[in-house]
């Protein structure tokens, strides 16, 4: 399966992702070959970097190494390509416009069949590849924009119950671990994972890191956070990636970010 990451900061965060574990994970020490790519957030715009190949062989590694990231959001998708050949139009994170603001999405499973069936098929949001997981990216685009085409932007409640119903809908379809983010939140899902013996692994996990406490023997491998400023910084993964303490998120929650915090969203919110 792929695998996923996100960050999301209280502050812009001055970040070095260098991929070095990632690019570890993405081909010289598991199956994930098939393409990477990041995409993080200035203001409401989003750029990404992506290419379909082996991550721990790119070229583009040195450069996104060297490159100084400020930002509040980044999402990372690693690739094992089991629908779609392997070519840049197939490889996440995908993005879309919608409402003056960049949405970007990630995914790893399988939805089985879901661009066979009528009504998942969207009339406004076209996919560029033919993967499962863009195919869905456009049904959950196609869903938004029936909050989002009005004068202001939807409150975060009615932005929930769109990809609640969203992500309930693919889980019946094949696993549906999904973080995807307007750039004001970042939402994820929790679904499972198969590991390649066959076992069920928790889809995915999270921890919080306060920069201004953290010893400087604690980091993870591929990325590196300013520590000159305080802030809150949340980070989610397919798989932990420090010795820090990371939480599984149970099958099927849902877990809203933003600013570096968790969102409570309830009955009554």
């Amino acid at each position: 399966m792929c695998e996923l990451f996100a960050m999301c900061s209280s502050v812009p965060a001055e970040v070095s992702f260098s991929l070095d574990e990632f690019s570890r994970h993405g081909g010289l020490t598991d199956l994930h070959k098939d393409g990477w790519g990041i995409a993080y957030y200035d203001n409401n715009d989003a750029r990404i970097i992506k290419e379909a190949c082996t991550a721990s062989e790119s070229g583009y590694l040195k450069f996104v190494k060297d490159l100084s990231i400020h930002s509040k959001i980044i999402i990372s998708h690693i690739r094992l390509a089991t629908q779609g050949e392997v070519s840049t139009r197939n490889t996440q994170p995908f993005t879309r416009e919608l409402g003056g603001k960049q949405h970007v999405f990630a995914h790893n499973g399988d939805l089985l069949e879901i661009d066979t069936k009528e009504e998942f098929k969207s009339k406004r949001f076209r996919p560029i590849g033919n993967t499962d997981s863009e195919f869905a990216f456009c049904y959950l685009m196609e869903n938004m924009s029936k909050i989002w085409d009005q004068e202001t932007a939807p409150d975060l409640v009615s932005r929930y119950k769109v990809f609640a119903s969203f992500v309930s809908k693919m889980s019946t379809l094949g696993i549906a671990n999904v973080i995807y983010s307007d750039s004001d939140y970042v939402f994820n899902h929790s679904h499972k994972r198969i590991s390649p013996d066959g076992d069920l692994l928790p889809g995915l996990y999270m921890t919080c890191r306060r920069c201004s406490a953290c010893e400087t023997d604690v980091a993870i491998d591929g990325l590196e956070l300013d520590k000159l400023n305080s802030k809150d910084v949340m980070l989610i993964a397919s798989v932990p990636l420090s010795d820090e303490k990371w939480f599984e998120i149970p099958e099927g929650e849902i877990r809203v970010l933003r600013n570096g915090e968790v969102i409570t969203i309830t009955d009554e919110f």
